[in-house]
C-alpha cells in the first residue's frame, strides 16, 4: 500500500500541474451546479413502506374527489380591505400556474373574494399529486406568489398544510446553510492560522474543505435529477464536507511539517506524509463511507439521500487530500511549514516552550495516565456512562410544526388556520375501510364512523361523510382532531382507532388502516427507531474489521468499538437533556421539543463511528509505529501520544467548532445533529483518546498486539506509519498487568 502512495506521490510531483488544472477544471465546472443543488431537493421522501399510512396514502387516488394532501391559501385580512385582498387572492393563483400536483379550484376563489368581511380568509387548493409532489409544489407555489417577501404587504398570503410545512423548512435550511458556511469558513480559519502560524499553511485545508463542499453540491444537483434527496442533504454534506475535508488535511499537512523540522527535503517530506499519514487518511475515509453506508439498511428514502451525500463528500474529500494538497504543498514550497512573520511571532508568543530539563506535556500527561491505569480508566468510564444515562428514557419524534421559529411566516399561517377552521383542519386522520372482495356495509360504516365520533380528540362533527371507492370494495372516513396534527393527543387518536378493542370491532371482515399526518410521522419515527439495532451492528462489526486488518490486533479493535459506543451514548444522553428534557432552555434561548427527531440517531451513530474511527487509526498507526520499533509497550503509548495529541487534539477542535456553528444556525433537526455531533467529537478527542486508550493499553500490555498466528498468516500487513525499520514484536506470554 505504501508503494501504490509512493507511485501516486511520484506522479502528483512530476504532473503537478496537471493535477492542479484538473482540480481547477472541476471546480470551475461544479460552481454554478453547487449554487443550484437545492433546486430539485425534496421536502418528502417520509414514506414507510408496507404500512398503514402508505397504504391510504395510495388508496386515496381510487376515492372520487378526494385528496390525499391538504395545501390550502392563508390570507391575513386584518384590515378588511377587499381590494388588498382581491390582489392577494390574485396573486396567490398566479404562484400555482405552471405547478405540477394542484390546481385552482373557481368556487373557492370565489368563496374567498367573498369574505372580505372576515378577518382570516381561508382559500384550498386541488391537489393532484403525492405527498412528494405535493411537497415540491408547495415550494415552487411559495416561490412563484412571493410567499416569503409578503410579511409587509396588506394582506399577508400564507400556504398551510403538512407538506407546505416542510416546504417551509425547505427555505429554512436554505438560508441556515448560507450563515453556517459564511460563518464557519472565518473561524476555521483563524484556528488554522494559531496551529501553523501561516496564512499560506491554514488555507490549504479551508482550501480543501470549499473544493469539497462545492463539488459535492454539483454532485447532488445531478443526482437529484434521478433519486430522490431530502432537503436536509445540503446541511449534513456541507457540515461533515468541512469538517473531514480540514482534518484530512490537517493531519496529512501536520505530518509534513514535523518531517521538515526533522531535517528532510521537500520532497522526502512530502513522501513520507504521503505513504503514512496520506494513507491513513484513506484508510480511515473508507471506514466512514462504510459507517454511513449502514444507513441504507434503514428503508426510508430521506435517509439514503442523507447517506448519499454524506458518502460523496468524504469521498471528494479523501480524494483531495492524496492528490490535490500534496500538489499545492509542492507549489507553495517552504511557505506550506515556515511560519509567516508577523502570525508566526504572535503564535510564538501565545505558545509556551517546553523547560529545559522537563518531559514535554504529552510525556508527562500519558506517565501520569500510565502510573495509575485502573483508577483513570475507570474514572473515564464511569464520567461517559453518566453522561449517556438520560439516554435510556430517549424519545422519539418526527414532524415540522415544533420546528418552525414562531415568527416565521408558514407558522403563523398555521396560527391563522387553526383560528378560523380549527387546530386538526390541517391534516385530518384518513381510516380506509378494506372489506376485500365483499362490498362496503353501509351500515357497518355508519356504526363506525358513529364510534369514531364518541372517541375523546375527535373535534365536534369531526368525521365527514363516509366516500366509497370506485369499485365498491373500500371505504374512506376522514376524522378531524380537536388538536394539531403532529399533537400527541392526535397520535393517541390513531392508535385508538388502530386498536383491535377500538371502533374497528364494529366492522366485521374488514381491515382498517389508519393514515395521514400523525400516522406518517408515527409510522416514521417506528422505522427509524426499529432499525437503529441494524445500522449499529452493521458500523460495530465492519469497524472491528477495518481495525482488525489495519491494526494486526484482535484486542485493539474491539476496544475501540466499546469505546466508540461510549461516544456515542454519551452523546444521545446530551441530545435527551437539552432537546427532550429542554434543561438548558433559558442558557441557549431555545424552546425544546419534548423529543429526539427520529433522524438523528442513526445519523449520530453512523458519522460517530467513521470520525472516531479517524482519531483511533492515527492515534494508534502512532503507536504502533513506537511498537514496531522498540517493542515496548508504555514508550510505545507515550511516544504516539506525543507525536499525534496536539494534531488530533486540532483536528477536533475544527471539527466541533464547524458542528456548532451549524447547530447555532439550524433548525431543531440540524441543531440536534450539530450538538450530538460536536459532544461526540469532543468527548472521543479528549476523555476517550487522551484518557481511556492510554491507559487500557496500559492495562494490556503487550495483550495489545495480539494476533492468532492463524489470522496472522491470512491478514494482509498494512503498516502504513512504519516509515523506519520494523523489529516484529515479541509474543505475548504474561497477563496484562503482568507485562508491566
Amino acid at each position: 500500500m505504501q508503494a501504490a502512495m509512493d507511485r501516486l506521490g511520484s506522479f502528483i510531483s512530476r504532473r503537478r500541474r496537471f493535477v492542479l488544472g484538473a482540480w481547477i477544471v472541476l471546480l470551475v465546472v461544479s460552481l454554478p451546479f453547487f449554487a443550484m443543488q437545492t433546486k430539485h431537493l425534496t421536502a418528502g421522501g417520509f414514506e414507510v413502506p408496507g404500512s398503514q399510512s402508505t397504504f391510504v396514502a395510495d388508496s386515496i387516488k381510487q376515492f372520487p374527489g378526494v385528496e390525499s394532501e391538504k395545501l390550502v391559501f392563508v390570507f391575513n385580512n386584518k384590515a378588511q380591505d377587499k381590494a388588498a385582498l382581491d390582489a392577494a387572492i390574485t396573486k396567490a393563483v398566479d404562484g400555482t400556474k405552471g405547478v405540477d400536483g394542484v390546481a385552482v379550484v373557481d368556487q373557492n376563489v370565489q368563496a374567498a373574494r367573498a369574505a372580505s368581511d372576515q378577518p382570516i380568509v381561508l382559500m384550498a387548493l386541488k391537489v393532484t399529486g403525492s405527498a412528494d409532489t405535493t411537497a415540491d409544489a408547495a415550494a415552487e407555489i411559495r416561490k412563484n406568489a412571493g410567499i416569503l417577501d409578503g410579511g409587509d404587504a396588506a394582506v399577508p398570503i400564507h400556504l398551510v398544510g403538512q407538506q407546505a410545512l416542510w416546504a417551509g423548512m425547505q427555505d429554512l435550511s436554505k438560508k441556515d446553510l448560507e450563515s453556517a458556511e459564511f460563518i464557519g469558513f472565518p473561524i476555521v480559519f483563524i484556528v488554522l492560522l494559531l496551529i501553523f502560524g501561516s496564512v499560506a499553511a491554514a488555507l490549504l485545508p479551508l482550501s480543501l474543505g470549499f473544493v469539497a463542499v462545492a463539488v459535492t453540491g454539483a454532485v447532488v444537483f445531478f443526482l437529484s435529477q434521478a433519486l430522490q434527496m431530502s432537503i436536509f442533504v445540503t446541511n449534513i454534506a456541507s457540515m461533515l464536507g468541512i469538517g473531514v475535508a480540514v482534518d484530512y488535511s490537517l493531519f496529512v499537512l501536520s505530518r509534513y511539517r514535523e518531517e521538515i523540522r526533522r531535517g528532510a527535503s521537500e520532497d522526502e517530506a512530502r513522501q513520507t506524509a504521503m505513504r503514512t499519514s496520506g494513507l491513513a487518511v484513506a484508510f480511515s475515509g473508507v471506514t466512514v463511507i462504510i459507517a454511513l453506508a449502514g444507513l441504507f439498511l434503514i428503508n426510508s428514502k430521506t435517509m439514503h439521500s442523507m447517506a448519499i451525500g454524506a458518502i460523496v463528500v468524504v469521498a471528494i474529500a479523501i480524494l483531495a487530500a492524496v492528490t490535490l494538497l500534496p500538489a499545492l504543498i509542492k507549489t507553495l514550497g517552504h511557505r506550506a511549514y515556515e511560519p509567516g512573520k508577523v502570525i508566526g511571532k504572535v503564535v510564538a508568543k501565545l505558545s509556551r516552550p517546553p523547560r529545559e530539563g522537563v518531559d514535554p506535556f504529552w510525556t508527562r500527561w500519558t506517565n501520569r495516565l500510565m502510573d495509575r491505569p485502573v483508577l483513570y480508566a475507570t474514572a473515564a468510564t464511569v464520567l461517559m456512562l453518566v453522561i449517556a444515562i438520560p439516554a435510556l428514557s430517549l424519545k422519539w419524534g418526527t414532524g415540522a410544526t415544533a420546528q418552525l421559529p414562531s415568527n416565521f411566516e408558514t407558522a403563523q399561517g398555521i396560527q391563522l388556520a387553526a383560528q378560523a377552521a380549527g387546530p386538526g383542519a390541517g391534516g385530518p386522520v384518513q381510516v380506509v375501510a378494506d372489506f376485500g372482495d365483499k362490498r362496503v356495509d353501509s351500515a357497518q360504516v355508519d356504526q363506525f364512523a358513529a364510534a369514531i365520533q364518541k372517541l375523546p380528540g375527535v373535534a365536534q362533527d369531526g368525521v365527514a361523510k363516509p366516500v366509497v371507492s370506485r369499485d365498491g370494495h373500500l371505504v374512506l372516513l376522514e376524522v378531524t382532531s380537536a388538536n394539531p396534527p403532529e399533537s400527541d393527543q392526535t397520535f393517541a387518536l390513531v392508535q385508538t382507532i388502530r386498536g383491535a378493542g377500538g371502533p374497528s370491532s364494529a366492522l366485521t371482515g374488514a381491515t382498517v388502516n389508519v393514515g395521514g399526518a400523525a400516522a406518517q410521522d408515527h409510522d416514521f419515527t417506528d422505522l427509524i427507531s426499529g432499525s437503529l439495532w441494524k445500522v449499529a451492528l452493521f458500523v460495530m462489526i465492519f469497524s472491528y474489521l477495518v481495525l482488525l486488518v489495519l491494526m494486526r490486533s484482535v484486542i485493539l479493535p474491539l476496544k475501540a468499538v466499546v469505546m466508540n459506543l461510549l461516544s456515542v451514548g454519551a452523546a444521545y444522553g446530551v441530545l435527551v437533556v437539552v432537546f427532550q428534557y429542554g434543561w438548558i432552555d433559558s442558557l441557549i434561548n431555545f424552546d425544546h421539543l419534548g423529543y429526539v427527531n427520529s433522524l438523528t440517531p442513526p445519523l449520530i451513530l453512523a458519522i460517530v463511528f467513521g470520525l472516531s474511527m479517524d482519531y483511533e487509526v492515527f492515534l494508534l498507526s502512532r503507536i504502533k509505529e513506537r511498537y514496531n520499533e522498540t517493542g515496548d509497550n508504555r514508550a510505545a503509548v507515550a511516544g504516539g501520544l506525543s507525536d499525534s495529541a496536539k494534531t488530533i487534539s486540532s483536528a477536533a477542535i475544527i471539527m466541533v467548532l464547524v458542528f456548532l456553528i451549524f447547530a447555532a444556525a439550524g433548525l431543531p433537526q440540524v441543531k440536534e445533529i450539530g450538538v450530538g455531533l460536536a459532544v461526540a467529537i469532543f468527548l472521543d478527542a479528549t476523555v476517550v483518546r487522551l484518557i481511556l486508550v492510554p491507559s487500557t493499553m496500559e492495562l494490556m500490555g503487550k495483550w495489545n498486539w495480539w494476533l492468532p498466528k492463524s489470522l496472522d498468516r491470512i491478514l494482509p500487513d498494512v503498516d502504513f506509519e512504519s516509515s523506519g525499520p520494523k523489529a516484529p514484536p515479541a509474543e505475548p506470554t504474561e497477563p496484562a498487568l503482568a507485562a508491566r
